[in-house]
């Protein structure tokens, strides 16, 4: 069985830096960053791509609905 390669995308310009995707990503994925967006905070960033299971659990607690995650598999994307 071939493994899923995902891919997350976050739009720094939406995020709002709660943070809570952060917290809620089991493998550590995402990590805030050290510059800020257009509104003035703090986003949150892609830290270990290769790491991320496609759970969705980051996407899921997004407030403000900043986070895509597209998988791939065998060359058949999935959005």
């Amino acid at each position: 069985m071939a493994r899923k390669k995902s891919k997350v995308t976050i739009d720094r310009n939406r995020c709002k830096g709660c943070e809570l995707c952060v917290h809620a990503c089991p493998k550590g994925v995402l990590a805030m960053s050290e510059e800020i967006n257009e509104k003035g905070y703090f986003f949150a960033q892609v830290k270990n791509q290769d790491d991320c299971t496609a759970c969705r659990f980051c996407a899921m607690v997004c407030p403000d609905v900043a986070i895509e995650i597209a998988v791939e598999e065998a060359g058949v994307s999935q959005e």
